[in-house]
């Protein structure tokens, strides 16, 4: 095992700045349930791993197995509202417009990636028409997605396909055909692509489009941007189930945020959580990962001596010694976190500074010293201030006076609180005549600031105390009269623990 005081880091918390992300991939059920083609929606609290999988998935080169990935940059937002069906519920106005976006995304694998394809006589003329129909629309059989909506373009749809031309203006020719006009008649030209497509994919071979970064264009106060979200997992599901159906191994997978996921509704939404949601999770009962695991395989790169090593957390922390209260170290931080690797990581990364600032350059005995319970009591007020920062980036769009209730826990100053309390001095310092104390308990619950108190210790872990980040499907209590709030914030709201 290498020395601790010359490691840099244990990783990045941003999966796009982590450079031993893939090396260190932990294969979570939630990318099983994707390479298995078994669920397509992976939902999770912005950095549980979402990316991590998206990365493993559009970086992944076998001869059998092929993707295509969308991130925030590439989708063409501007063009959508153009492309919208009108007359039609809004949930389902965009559908169409990212079908053809996925249409259109399979066929550029098809045309540039497989080389198995065509794999018959028959499925020959398929790829010629497909091709054909690209190369006269778009100019080039790799076409940039970025720009298939742009208004400069003109489709060619006749002679490759069998449409319903009537539908069209008869000034209109259908050998080019405005992008304008697209939504006119988008329907049946997704459906002639599709069947070409199903039919031109090689049963063998697997075939990946996954939509990753969406949260960065979120709003949640705007209409458009909700529906455009339905309508791309409207599309995905009728796209999978075609594929099923037709016993292709195609999946079009869905990264999104928790939160943002909760804010959508439209019809079957349930039906679609129960059969095509994954949920990406971390050291709670529904999944056998652990955040323990995942850092193992961090510390057996960065500090193995060669590909074989096995670092444990026991080789890194000193375990031996309980922190206070009778934990271990990892349950110590572990509660600290949101129960993701980016909690995990920045932590560990914290304590490690810490010990490199307390051994200096002194390195007699480095391979024989662990981090101690000094190191990770020293980092938390760094990792708690990152801890309220990172909250602040899910939560100011869905709860933007959450500061000014953080202020009432601030006054209260003590890590447990009684309602009363903070009725008194919510309703004394901070109140706004129209939220009533108990409801800002509820926001702070929702959002995982505090847990409440639950006689019988029904929690996971053993606690009393329920929180939102630990159980998702978990309700507020309004009869509850005693509060934990949540121990990363300790530091930063200058709490007391008593």
């Amino acid at each position: 095992m290498k020395s601790l005081i010359n490691v840099d880091n244990f990783g990045g918390t941003d999966a796009d700045n982590d450079d031993i992300l893939l090396k260190a991939f932990e294969d979570h059920e939630a990318f099983l349930n994707i390479t298995s083609l078994k669920r397509h929606m992976i939902i999770g609290k912005k950095g549980s791993g979402k990316t991590a999988i998206f990365k493993k998935i559009i970086t992944t080169h076998q001869y059998d197995f092929f993707s295509y990935g969308h991130t925030f940059s590439d989708y063409p937002w501007h063009h959508h509202e153009r492309q919208a069906r009108i007359g039609i519920p809004d949930f389902d106005k965009y559908t169409h417009s990212w079908k053809y976006l996925i249409l259109l995304s399979i066929a550029k694998i098809a045309l540039n990636q497989d080389n198995s394809l065509p794999i018959s006589s028959e499925s020959m003329e398929d790829m010629i028409r497909l091709e054909s129909f690209i190369v006269d629309t778009y100019g080039s059989r790799d076409p940039d997605l970025t720009q298939i909506f742009s208004p400069t373009k003109f489709l060619r749809l006749k002679p490759h396909f069998e449409l319903n031309f009537k539908l069209l203006n008869t000034s209109i020719s259908p050998e080019s055909v405005p992008i304008l006009e697209l939504p006119t008649i988008i329907q049946e030209v997704n459906a002639a692509l599709l069947k070409i497509i199903i039919n031109l994919l090689n049963p063998d071979h697997k075939y990946f489009i996954a939509f990753d970064q969406l949260d960065l264009g979120f709003d949640t106060y705007s209409n458009e941007y909700i529906n455009r979200l339905i309508g791309l997992l409207l599309a995905s599901r009728d796209i999978n189930l075609t594929a099923k159906e037709n016993e292709k191994n195609l999946l079009v997978v869905i990264f999104l945020r928790d939160d943002i996921y909760e804010c959508l509704h439209f019809e079957d939404k349930n039906k679609m959580t129960e059969n095509y949601v994954s949920l990406i999770e971390w050291d709670t009962p529904r999944t056998q990962k652990t955040l323990k695991a995942l850092m193992e395989k961090r510390f057996s790169i960065v500090l193995g001596e060669n590909d074989s090593s096995k670092i444990t957390w026991e080789d890194v922390f000193n375990e031996e010694r309980e922190m206070p209260s009778h934990q271990s170290k990892y349950d110590h931080m572990k509660d600290r976190t949101y129960l993701r690797p980016r909690d995990m990581i920045k932590f560990s990364n914290c304590a490690l500074e810490k010990y490199k600032e307390r051994h200096g350059n002194n390195n007699s005995q480095d391979h024989q010293t662990k981090i101690d319970n000094t190191d990770i009591h020293n980092s938390r007020a760094e990792y708690s201030e990152y801890f309220l920062r990172e909250a602040d980036d899910e939560v100011h769009k869905h709860f933007p006076d959450y500061e000014k209730y953080l202020d009432v826990l601030r006054v209260i100053g003590k890590w447990h609180f009684e309602k009363d309390e903070f009725c008194d001095i919510y309703t004394k310092q901070f109140s706004l005549p129209s939220i009533q104390p108990t409801d800002v308990l509820e926001k702070l619950f929702d959002y995982s600031f505090i847990g409440f108190y639950r006689a019988g210790g029904r929690g996971f872990g053993g606690s009393e105390y329920t929180f939102k980040y630990r159980e998702p499907r978990a309700r507020f209590d309004h009869t509850s009269n005693r509060y934990r709030i949540h121990p990363g914030l300790i530091e930063v709201l200058g709490l007391k623990r008593a």
